[in-house]
């Protein structure tokens, strides 16, 4: 009977060995099927990292171009901004001036239709002509005077 015994034991190692054998295998087969598993999921995510890495330098390009494409127009408006506004600086002083023209001529109108009986009609027009070249002359400071008709008054007083 020892015998049997000896003999059982021994095939019971050696199915414990086998099985041992074959758990390692298994393992090593889990272990490299996990390996693979990691490494394509770590390339996947690379993949996905690197996707967003260009979809961000794509926004940022486009951004950089509206950013430009703003800059561009808020210079250009500056500038018509900045030209219009010398253009009205222009016209008011053009108002300010005609505005004492018209003061100075309705003064002038004024003497005119206050003195009208003691002169004729002739010596109106000169006395007329003569205060508004005066005044034009002393409007030669301005350098918008050169930019406006002038008329004389004798012309003026015809229509």
């Amino acid at each position: 009977m020892a015998s049997s015994s000896g003999t059982s034991s021994g095939s019971l190692r050696l199915q414990n060995s086998g099985s041992e054998e074959d758990l390692h295998k298994l393992m090593d087969q889990r272990k490299r099927k996990r390996m693979i598993s990691n490494r394509e999921s770590a390339r996947r995510s690379r993949l996905r990292k690197q996707k967003q890495l260009d979809d961000l330098m794509a926004e940022v390009a486009k951004f950089k171009k509206e950013n430009n494409q703003i800059i561009t127009r808020t210079n250009f408006t500056t500038q018509n901004y900045l030209n219009i506004e010398a253009e009205n600086s222009i016209l008011r002083a053009q108002i300010a001036e005609l505005s004492h023209k018209l003061q100075y001529l309705n003064e002038i109108i004024s003497f005119l239709d206050a003195n009208n009986g003691g002169f004729g009609i002739e010596e109106n027009y000169s006395i007329a002509d003569s205060a508004y070249n005066n005044f034009m002359n002393q409007s030669c400071n301005s350098h918008f005077v050169n930019q406006l008709p002038v008329v004389g008054m004798a012309d003026f007083l015809q229509y």
